[in-house]
């Protein structure tokens, strides 16, 4: 998985999908400074990084989770590879948004899931664990049983495996944070003396830069 999650790792960063800025932070939704910005949707893009991604998530799927027979992906980044995903699998596919729809019925849960289904999540990037879980929750109202969540990336906040361990939801990512790390330093996007204010951002990313 090492050399899987810096082959990934690298292709994020070839096409911008994550961006790393240590001295020109980036503020987030949440208010947070935080030297990197993700946007995984920026694979869709390139065909042949779209199609590594896919097949990645299909392998740990079918190699983690074997028992699979659905689909979920957390809207709206990961709706398009998660359908992927479940077209290259054979299994229904739904999404989950992120609040119920505000007409018609009103669903939280988009797409035909039998009950009792054993449902892999599709997420594109981990945070602090906060929206991803209440998808997997959604799956569980749904009447699903939720086998676990594979995503492309992960910060690797130790608060969202705190997250995850409570919410009794196993996490599989396809390449994390300090491979981004490495691979930025390798390929000279960043330089060695930023490493250091990098990790220091992992560390206390809710106070980082105040």
């Amino acid at each position: 998985m090492e050399k899987l999650g810096k082959l990934i790792a690298s292709k994020l960063i070839e096409v911008k999908a994550i961006k790393l800025q240590p001295q020109n932070p980036f503020t987030w939704a949440s208010g947070w400074k935080a030297p990197i910005y993700c946007d995984n949707r920026k694979t869709l893009s390139y065909p042949g990084i779209r199609s590594l991604i896919k097949m990645e998530l299909a392998r740990v799927i079918s190699e983690t989770f074997g028992e699979v027979e659905a689909i979920a992906g957390v809207a709206t980044g990961a709706i398009a590879q998660g359908a992927l995903v479940a077209d290259l699998l054979g299994v229904p596919f739904a999404y989950v948004r992120s609040s119920p729809k505000d007409h018609g019925l009103e669903n939280l849960v988009e797409g035909e899931l039998k009950p009792n289904a054993k449902v892999v999540i599709i997420e594109d990037l981990i945070s602090t664990g906060g929206s991803s879980l209440k998808a997997a929750e959604a799956i569980r109202n749904f009447g699903c049983e939720v086998l676990g969540m594979v995503a492309v990336y992960t910060h690797g906040f130790p608060m969202a495996e705190e997250n995850f361990a409570k919410a009794g939801v196993k996490l599989v990512t396809l390449t994390d944070y300090d491979q981004v790390i490495e691979e930025a330093l390798r390929t000279g996007y960043i330089s060695a003396i930023n490493v250091e204010l990098l990790r220091d951002w992992r560390k206390s990313p809710e106070t980082w830069g105040l």
